[in-house]
């Protein structure tokens, strides 16, 4: 593994512990206990009272990263001879960490407003995909490229991504509403499967969403076996798979014990870990498809 994959690899295990930081301090009701930004009640370092410690430490861990994906960008942009991919796959991760900076300030002036959370949630998850394409990218130039890699491999992989971002992205727009408990029945809401309020329309969108991202988990894990996918996205996928069926249980038992404070931050946690499976996933199986490089005929 090269310097800048471990590097990459680094950030994406700090940037995953931010947003599950972020996510615990929401639930706590400690969102807005820093009502200023950057500063905190005015002070670089507050006094650690009602439940600030959390929202200082979650700014204080988003500096530690900023440092991080700086190394990490100067490492893949001014690094000899970078793999393919590498570099696109930087720029990317610049743009959305200056994104996610801007989101973070945005989501503190609006008073983590539903939309804002999901904003900042999104950015943070899709930067934390970003950083793990370029810890792919630049892994794939010392490793042996495995053959029968294909394009349409990728696309399926792709598609499963997607459908696991935009429920997520749902899940926490429930959450961030209030809309939890706005459907206590399963299958149907309260009972019926005729909605009435807004909260019961977006439990219920966050429930169809739940339902074809298992079908496409499904899909990708059986294409990816059945295609011959190399052993390394095979795992992947199937770890996937295997998230998306915890995933369920833990929404359902959310459901049943009326939302407790662990049950909810196992919920974001594990639903972010199947996006991520899913686009490490997607960007080995790009790996793959890429013609590796011939080496220099000698003259």
């Amino acid at each position: 593994m090269t310097s800048l994959a471990r590097l990459s690899w680094c950030a994406v295990a700090v940037a995953f512990g931010e947003v599950l930081l972020g996510s615990w301090t929401r639930i706590n009701g400690a969102g807005m206990t820093c009502p200023d930004y950057p500063l905190c009640r005015g002070r670089i370092v507050p006094a650690f009272d009602g439940g600030v410690i959390w929202e200082w430490a979650h700014r204080f861990t988003a500096l530690a990263l900023a440092v991080l994906v700086l190394v990490t960008l100067v490492r893949a942009f001014y690094g000899r001879n970078p793999a393919p991919g590498v570099r696109a796959a930087a720029s990317v991760v610049g743009a959305l960490f200056l994104l996610q900076v801007f989101l973070g300030a945005a989501t503190v002036k609006l008073s983590n407003t539903p939309i804002s959370v999901v904003w900042h949630w999104g950015t943070a998850m899709a930067l934390i995909a970003s950083l793990a394409a370029l810890a792919n990218f630049a892994g794939a130039g010392c490793s042996q490229r495995p053959a029968g890699g294909t394009w349409a491999m990728a696309a399926v992989l792709a598609v499963a991504a997607c459908v696991a971002f935009i429920t997520m992205c749902i899940g926490a727009y429930v959450s961030s509403s209030g809309a939890g408990l706005a459907c206590v029945t399963i299958p149907g809401c309260a009972g019926n499967v005729v909605v009435f309020g807004i909260g019961q329309y977006v439990q219920m969108l966050h429930r169809v969403a739940a339902a074809a991202s298992l079908l496409a988990a499904v899909a990708a894990f059986a294409f990816a076996w059945m295609q011959g996918a190399s052993a390394r996205v095979r795992i992947w996928t199937s770890a996937a798979l295997a998230l998306v069926f915890v995933q369920i249980v833990l929404g359902l038992l959310n459901v049943a014990l009326r939302l407790p404070i662990d049950l909810r931050e196992a919920h974001a946690a594990n639903a972010a870990l199947i996006f991520l499976a899913f686009a490490c996933a997607t960007t080995l199986a790009v790996v793959d498809a890429i013609p590796a490089r011939q080496p220099a005929q000698a003259l």
